[in-house]
């Protein structure tokens, strides 16, 4: 589906999916968040979108949609508190699914912290969330690369059981979660073609500001 990722969370009874979705609509900018999120994932979210917005031709957005869009995430199961940094990735790819419209392969979850730059960082309960993924059926799983050491310690017979795939930089994702490719920027992916024109130029200035009155 377009805009929906599945993350791997660590919880005190063990690990979890946790979905991320993003939808799009005409607006001016905004950003809104729900599902009960803490402050460091509401970071993430900043930073996966600064991310996003600074190598967007490369992503095949149009730069020129971001302030005539609305971003709503939501991670649903309201009444939990969710926190973190580990769904840095999750965020960044649910967002690049919406503005490009290509849809995510629905057997692949992913764990892993984003920086500014893309980089995807360290995280922990790495075997809790592979655990997981193999309950709820996952064929891929995604993890930063910084933590293949930890692979180690995990038993072979719970890592045979998946496809797994150590990233270092955002922008792997792509090719391993995505059901379509990236590519530079045309119109069909500006993002319903920059809002339909900016509402036709807003209506035509409203026609001319009703002939000028």
């Amino acid at each position: 589906m377009v805009g929906i990722t599945n993350g791997l969370a660590w919880t005190q009874v063990g690990g979890d999916i946790l979905n991320i979705e993003v939808n799009l609509s005409s607006g001016k900018g905004m950003i809104h968040a729900t599902g009960k999120l803490g402050d460091v994932m509401k970071e993430s979210i900043t930073a996966a979108l600064g991310y996003i917005k600074s190598n967007s031709v490369e992503f095949g957005v149009n730069p020129k949609v971001f302030d005539k869009i609305d971003i709503h995430l939501h991670v649903p199961e309201g009444a939990i508190p969710k926190d973190g940094p580990s769904a840095g990735i999750t965020i960044f790819t649910s967002l690049i699914s919406s503005l490009t419209e290509i849809k995510i392969k629905r057997d692949v979850a992913m764990t892993g912290e984003i920086t500014l730059k893309g980089r995807v960082l360290p995280i922990g309960g790495l075997k809790e969330k592979l655990l997981a993924a193999i309950r709820y059926g996952i064929k891929t799983v995604i993890i930063p690369k910084d933590n293949e050491k930890d692979l180690i310690e995990i038993q072979k017979d719970i890592q045979n059981k998946l496809t797994i795939k150590k990233v270092e930089f955002a922008r792997e994702v792509f090719d391993i979660a995505l059901d379509g490719k990236i590519s530079k920027i045309n119109k069909k992916l500006d993002w319903r073609h920059i809002v339909s024109e900016s509402m036709k130029q807003k209506n035509q200035q409203n026609q001319e500001k009703s002939f000028v009155n």
